[in-house]
C-alpha cells in the first residue's frame, strides 16, 4: 500500500549520547516513550560504524512501535553538539570523537532515509525536555543545570535556548569558582565549577577531606568512593558526608547567584544523578544563592528539581528538539 505523504506525523525519536551508553526512544506528543533501547557508545574508535549501529537500533524500535513512515524527526543530545551546524566537535569524552569535527546530523539523516535530524548539546536537550514535558512547562526564562559526571547548563530566555554566535553558549560548568589553586579540569582550566559540584567533584571532595582530617566516617571503609556512596553515608547520618553536601551546595549557590544576575530567570532547574541528593543540597544552595544575589532577586528565583521520569528523561530531552523540525 502506498504511504500517504500528507499523513500527520505524530511521533519523534530522541537520542541521548553519553560517554558509555546511547539511549534511543520513540516518543509521542504527550511525552510517552513508546519504545526504547540502549547501545554502547564506548566500543567504537570511529564515528561511521557507531552511526550505522545507531541507525540500525532506530529502525528496530521504529518497527517495534509500528511507526514506519510516521517519524517527524530525530532529536539528538550529545557532548559538544552544535545546534547550528549539526556537528559534534572535539568531543574528547567520546571514544570515537576525539579532536574530530563529525557531521553527525547529516550522516545520521542519510542512514535514516532522509528523516531530518536536529542536534544540540546534552544540557540544552535537557532544558528542552523540561520546557516541553517537565518542571519548566509554561516557563519562558530559566536555567537548566545538569549535575552528572560534569556540570552542564542550558539557558532559556524568552522561551528560546541561548546558543550564542557559534552554537556553544551555556558552558556554566566551566565558570571559575576557585581562582587560586583550583582543581584541574578536563577542559584545561583550573577551578571550574564542575570540578567541585559534579558527581566526580563530590567524590573528589570526599577523598580530599578524608586525607586531610581524622573525622570518623562510614566512607573510610571504602576503597573507591562515588557520589552515591557519599549520599548513602549522609542518609545514614554521617556527619562528614553531610558536610560535603553542605560545601557542594554552598558552592552551587554562589555560582547560581552570579547566573541569576546574568539572565534573571524565573527558576533554576536541577537535573542529573547528583540532583537526587536534593534533601542535602536544597538548603545550602538556597541559603548561599539568596545571601549572594542582588536584593532585587533575593528569595525570588525558584530552585526546582526535574520532574521527568529518570529512566526516560534523557530520551525526552533529546526528542523535544525534533518537534521543531
Amino acid at each position: 500500500m502506498q504511504k500517504d505523504m500528507n499523513a500527520v506525523q505524530d511521533l519523534v525519536v530522541g537520542i541521548d549520547i553519553g560517554g558509555q551508553t546511547t539511549k534511543c526512544g520513540v516518543v509521542d506528543a504527550r511525552g510517552n516513550v513508546v519504545t526504547q533501547t540502549v547501545i554502547r557508545s564506548d566500543t567504537y574508535t570511529e564515528p561511521e560504524p557507531y552511526i550505522a549501529d545507531v541507525a540500525s537500533a532506530l529502525r528496530k524500535i521504529i518497527a517495534d512501535a509500528k511507526a514506519e513512515g510516521n517519524i517527524r524527526g530525530i532529536g539528538v543530545g550529545a557532548p559538544n553538539g552544535n545546534y547550528y551546524t549539526g556537528q559534534i566537535e572535539n568531543a574528547v569524552n567520546l571514544t570515537w570523537g576525539g579532536t574530530k569535527t563529525i557531521e553527525f546530523a547529516k550522516l545520521l539523516s542519510a542512514q535514516m532515509d532522509g528523516i531530518p535530524v536536529s542536534l544540540t548539546n546534552d544540557a540544552n536537550a535537557a532544558a528542552m525536555g523540561e520546557m516541553t514535558y517537565g518542571a519548566a512547562r509554561g516557563m519562558k526564562d530559566f536555567i537548566m543545570i545538569t549535575l552528572g559526571t560534569g556540570v552542564g547548563s542550558g539557558i532559556v530566555i524568552d522561551g528560546k535556548i541561548v546558543y550564542g554566535h557559534d552554537g556553544f553558549a551555556g558552558e556554566l560548568g566551566h565558570t571559575c569558582v576557585v581562582r587560586n589553586n583550583g582543581r584541574q579540569c578536563n577542559c584545561g582550566k583550573t577551578g571550574c565549577l564542575e570540578t567541585y559540584c559534579s558527581a566526580t567533584g563530590v567524590a573528589r571532595t570526599a577523598r580530599e577531606w578524608l586525607e586531610m582530617t581524622d573525622t570518623p566516617s562510614l566512607l573510610r571503609s571504602l576503597d573507591k568512593i562515588s557520589s552515591k556512596d557519599v549520599y548513602d553515608a549522609a542518609k545514614e547520618g554521617d556527619e562528614l558526608a553531610k558536610k560535603i553536601f553542605d560545601y557542594t551546595g554552598t558552592m552551587l549557590g554562589w555560582a547560581f547567584a552570579n547566573f541569576i544576575e546574568f539572565s534573571a530567570p524565573e527558576a533554576i532547574v536541577l537535573f542529573g544523578g547528583l540532583a537526587r541528593s536534593k534533601e542535602f543540597l536544597r538548603e545550602p544552595i538556597e541559603k548561599a544563592m539568596n545571601a549572594n544575589v542582588l536584593p532585587l532577586w533575593k528569595n525570588k528565583v525558584k530552585l526546582v528539581f526535574s520532574m521527568l521520569k529518570e529512566s526516560d528523561a534523557a530520551i525526552l530531552g533529546a526528542s523535544a528538539l525534533a518537534w521543531e523540525l
